[in-house]
């Protein structure tokens, strides 16, 4: 037993060296990276209609802000199962039809997200009688063509993206994860059209690999606050060097991975409270997220050198705006499209 322990112990000791190199490494590393140029950089927005109204915000309103103030050329829409058929076979696009053809109208690229997990809380945007189904699979597969059939003619969309974070377990109100359910939703995509497949995963919390082996372009997340079981605010210590090298060693493990780009599909500009921001007082939202950290945030997207930026928190920045007298991180924002 005694030799035993001595073996372990010297392995973990082992470990501890390498992982320690390792991150001393990155931060070196980091000491000499120059950021992204405004000219190497190509900022993105995501945006949620229904999140812009639990903002108490008018989804219109804010998405043509969005479009013609901001000036962004780069959205993510998701393609929310609970509002494209909120009755079984009773299929209504018309708020997504309208995102999508204002979009058009100021050649504006799209990625479109299908799926029944998509951005914004409670993560999954199931319709209710779609819950208790037990034919929840092939209704979810149905929805997916309806809606890729819908826009597949649309030349702005670049890519399809299936599921989000499908692969991140504990976070949203949603089944378990089916890794041969998305295999079939992916492989449905595929089959009604040719442009590639985007499969996200958490920059910090996800392994990368299962999403790398089913995309043809990978985005991974970027948060650097946030709260664990809504008890302990925490600021996760990686350098911006993290994502370069994570993307580097899991490309390897990954093996014949179809990966052709990565992208930063969200990158944390908005206050991540105990709850989310509709039930949080503009002092605590503030407080969250400074207009020092908000710049601070998108200075280190820049810093980690992948050119695609998908900022997460627009309406946010809108209502702020809007209604609480502080334009100051819409404002900012404007100068980066």
């Amino acid at each position: 037993m005694g030799k035993l322990r001595r073996i372990i112990s010297r392995v973990l000791l082992s470990v501890l060296i390498v992982l320690a190199t390792v991150y001393t490494y990155l931060w070196v590393w980091d000491i000499f990276v120059k950021p992204l140029t405004p000219d190497e950089t190509r900022f993105g927005i995501t945006f949620s209609d229904i999140y812009a109204e639990k903002l108490g915000l008018n989804w219109k309103e804010t998405y043509l802000a969005i479009l013609d103030d901001l000036g962004t050329k780069h959205l993510r829409l998701p393609a929310y199962w609970s509002e494209a058929e909120p009755e079984e076979d009773v299929f209504e696009f018309d708020r997504l039809d309208f995102q999508v053809d204002e979009a058009v109208k100021r050649n504006v690229d799209i990625i479109l997200a299908v799926g029944e997990r998509l951005p914004r809380w409670p993560e999954c945007h199931i319709p209710d009688w779609a819950n208790d189904s037990p034919d929840r699979d092939v209704e979810l597969l149905d929805y997916i063509r309806e809606t890729v059939n819908r826009y597949k003619d649309v030349d702005n969309i670049i890519y399809w993206q299936v599921e989000n974070e499908p692969f991140l377990r504990g976070f949203g109100d949603c089944p378990p994860m089916d890794s041969g359910l998305l295999d079939r939703e992916i492989a449905l995509v595929r089959s009604l059209d040719s442009r590639p497949v985007l499969i996200t995963d958490s920059g910090e919390l996800g392994d990368w690999i299962r999403a790398k082996r089913r995309a043809d372009v990978f985005g991974t997340t970027m948060y650097r606050d946030v709260w664990l079981k809504r008890t302990i605010r925490f600021r996760y210590p990686l350098p911006p060097t993290w994502f370069k090298f994570k993307d580097t060693v899991t490309r390897f493990l990954a093996g014949q991975s179809p990966v052709q780009k990565i992208i930063v599909v969200e990158m944390q500009a908005e206050a991540w409270g105990k709850d989310p921001i509709p039930y949080i007082s503009l002092e605590k939202q503030l407080k969250a997220m400074d207009f020092d950290s908000f710049k601070e945030n998108i200075e280190y997207a820049e810093r980690a050198r992948i050119p695609d930026i998908y900022l997460w928190g627009a309406e946010w920045w809108y209502r702020l705006k809007l209604k609480d007298g502080h334009p100051e991180y819409w404002d900012y924002a404007k100068g980066l499209f």
